[in-house]
């Protein structure tokens, strides 16, 4: 059911759209018959989680941290990821840094934006998008690679829509004023309830767990 699902999936995304298969919660298992079929991105949301299976892995996968990072756990995930979708705040940022430099490592990023109506939700406004990024020189260790978003949860199509326009339009400006950020190139939104919503919006990369691996094992 696993591959049905991912190659069901895959056959929809257009040419240059990657997908990463959210993974947390689900036994290596699962992971294993995913990359049996050729997917090769997980990505993960608990540190602790993620140091675990890299090992259990072949080496050849790319892992991807989503989840909220606290600075006490980069050791965790810092060594492993390909890619922080989840940089939510200046403390992280700056962590990052520190441990980057003090590794020897440049770590790719994305910049979380809050874009959602959830006022819980983690992550930058587009004003401090475009602060950090105008100090980038302050960050040598770490590259900005794009944004990342979660729509607001609701059924409303309306309200996702405009979430996704949102940081589709700071996006754009972003890469047509600021085009000596080469490698800001990726637009992460569109999840397993709003992955086509969100490639209507440009979406590079989707992230796609329960339509992929069925429902979580807490």
């Amino acid at each position: 059911m696993i591959a049905q699902n991912l190659l069901k999936i895959k056959e929809k995304l257009p040419s240059g759209v990657r997908l990463a298969a959210v993974s947390k919660f689900h036994p290596v298992e699962r992971l294993q018959e995913a990359y049996a079929v050729g997917q090769r991105i997980f990505a993960e949301s608990r540190p602790q989680e993620l140091a675990a299976k890299v090992p259990q892995m072949p080496s050849d996968v790319e892992w991807h941290f989503i989840g909220h990072l606290q600075t006490n756990k980069l050791k965790l995930v810092l060594p492993y990821a390909a890619l922080v979708q989840s940089v939510d705040s200046l403390h992280l940022l700056e962590a990052i840094q520190t441990w980057a430099a003090a590794n020897r490592k440049c770590v790719p990023v994305l910049l979380e934006v809050h874009i959602s109506s959830d006022a819980t939700k983690q992550g930058f406004d587009a004003g401090e998008v475009r602060s950090i990024l105008q100090r980038t020189g302050d960050f040598p260790d770490v590259r900005f690679c794009g944004l990342m978003g979660m729509a607001t949860l609701t059924d409303d199509e309306t309200v996702i829509r405009s979430d996704f326009a949102r940081l589709s339009a700071l996006f754009s400006e972003i890469r047509s004023t600021r085009p000596e950020l080469a490698d800001f190139r990726e637009l992460s939104i569109g999840m397993s309830d709003d992955w086509p919503l969100a490639l209507e919006a440009g979406s590079t990369m989707v992230r796609i767990g329960t339509a992929i691996f069925g429902p979580r094992e807490y």
